[in-house]
C-alpha cells in the first residue's frame, strides 16, 4: 500500500513510493521512502535525522540518466527546488545561479530567450539542472563544464553545504567528482557563466547541413538550438514515446596504435583524438557493425533509430534491460576487443 504524503518544513515524504514515473526508462521500482526537497536549507535537519539513517540513500532527479534494476530499500531523495537568479551581468557575460530541480531544457530555452549563448548545443537533453554537472552532459561538440562556474552541494561526508569551483569538480568526459563519489555529494544549485556573444560551434556532423536546410545564412544561438533540436528528434527516440535514457554507452577511449590497427581493418570506423595517446571511437558504430542495432529481447531492446540507445518497448524490467546491455558489451568485446562502459548510473 502506498503511504500518504507527509508535509514538513522544506520537504515532503511518501512511503512505499513508485518510481516508474521518475525514470525515463519507465521501469517499475519502488522506494521504501521518497523524500522531495523543496528547499535545500532543509538538508541540514534531514541529514541529521533518523529518517536518513534508517537505510541507504539514493539521490534521484528526473531519472534521465539512471537504470533502476531493483526496488530501493531505503530513502530516495529528490531535489525539487526551482529558481533561476541572475547574480550579475556586465553586458558581455552573466553569472546565473540555477536550482537543481529546474528542468534542463527549460533552462536552455530561458537562456536563449534572455539573449545568452553557450548552451545552444546542449538543447533537448533530458533531465534536471542538478544532474548536468554530475554527468558533465555533452552533445554536438560542447560540454556543460565549459559554462559552469561553481556547483553548490551538500557534502554528506562533511555534513555541510559546500561550493566547488570548476577545477574542484574534476570534470572529464561524461564524468565528474559527483559521479565518481556519488554517495558523497548532493547537488543543490549550479552557477553558469553565459556570454552574450561567442563563437558558435557548427562543425559537428549535420549541424551546418541542417542550418542550410533551414535557410539560415547567419546562425545565432537560437537557430543553432533549433537545428540541433531537429537533428536530435530525427535521430533519437523520445522518452515520452518509448522508455530510454538517451545514449547508453560511452564512446570508448583506446590506445592510438590499437585504433590505427582497427581502422586499417575497418576504414569507415569514426574516430577522434582522445588526448594522452588515446583515440575515441564510436560506440554506435561498434554496436551497429556487430549486428545489434534494432535487437529486441522481449520488451528490452536496442533502438532501430540509434544503436547507442537502449529502449523499453513496454514492460521490460530494469534487470532485463541491464541483462541486454551486458549482452551487447559481451558481443562488442568478442568482436572488436573493446570494452563498452555505460553512461547512466546502474542501480
Amino acid at each position: 500500500m502506498v503511504g500518504a504524503r507527509a508535509q514538513n518544513e522544506g520537504y515532503s515524504t511518501i512511503e512505499n513510493a513508485s518510481l516508474r514515473g521518475r525514470n525515463t526508462f519507465g521501469v517499475e521500482a519502488r522506494a521504501a521512502t521518497l523524500v522531495e526537497v523543496r528547499d535545500s536549507r532543509a538538508l541540514t535537519g534531514l541529514f541529521g535525522s533518523d529518517l536518513l539513517r534508517a537505510g541507504p540513500v539514493l539521490v534521484l532527479g528526473e531519472g534521465s540518466n539512471v537504470l533502476l534494476t531493483r526496488d530501493w530499500p531505503g530513502v530516495v531523495l529528490s531535489m525539487t527546488a526551482r529558481g533561476i537568479e541572475v547574480l550579475d551581468d556586465d553586458g558581455a557575460t552573466a553569472r546565473v545561479r540555477v536550482q537543481a530541480g529546474e528542468h534542463w531544457n527549460d533552462f536552455v530555452h530561458w537562456s536563449l530567450a534572455e539573449g545568452f549563448g553557450g548552451l545552444e548545443n546542449l538543447v533537448l537533453i533530458p533531465g534536471a539542472v542538478g544532474a548536468a554537472p554530475i554527468q558533465n552532459i555533452g552533445a554536438y561538440g560542447a560540454e556543460v563544464r565549459e559554462r559552469i562556474v561553481t556547483v553548490d552541494a551538500w557534502d554528506r561526508e562533511a555534513n555541510a553545504a559546500v561550493r566547488l569551483d570548476n577545477a574542484q569538480c574534476a570534470f572529464a568526459y561524461r564524468d565528474s567528482i559527483f559521479k565518481r563519489d556519488c554517495d558523497r555529494y548532493l547537488v543543490t544549485a549550479v552557477t553558469f557563466a553565459l556570454p552574450r556573444r561567442h563563437t558558435l560551434r557548427l562543425d559537428y556532423a549535420g549541424v551546418r547541413e541542417e542550418l542550410a536546410a533551414m535557410r539560415v545564412a547567419g546562425p545565432t544561438p537560437s537557430s543553432v538550438a533549433e537545428a540541433i533540436t531537429r537533428l536530435r528528434r530525427r535521430k533519437l527516440p523520445d522518452p515520452a514515446q518509448i522508455g530510454n535514457a538517451g545514449s547508453f554507452f560511452k564512446n570508448p577511449l583506446v590506445d592510438e596504435a590499437f585504433a590505427l590497427a582497427l581502422r586499417r581493418e575497418h576504414a569507415d570506423l569514426p574516430a577522434w583524438p582522445g588526448g594522452a595517446g588515446k583515440t575515441k571511437v564510436s560506440a554506435a558504430w561498434l554496436i551497429e557493425r556487430a549486428g545489434l542495432k534494432g535487437l529486441r529481447d522481449g520488451d528490452a531492446g536496442i533502438s532501430d533509430r540509434h544503436a547507442l540507445v537502449l529502449v523499453n518497448h513496454g514492460r521490460a524490467s530494469g534487470a532485463q534491460l541491464w541483462a541486454l546491455a551486458q549482452r551487447v558489451r559481451d558481443v562488442v568485446r568478442g568482436r572488436f576487443g573493446i570494452e563498452l562502459a555505460p553512461e547512466p548510473r546502474i542501480v
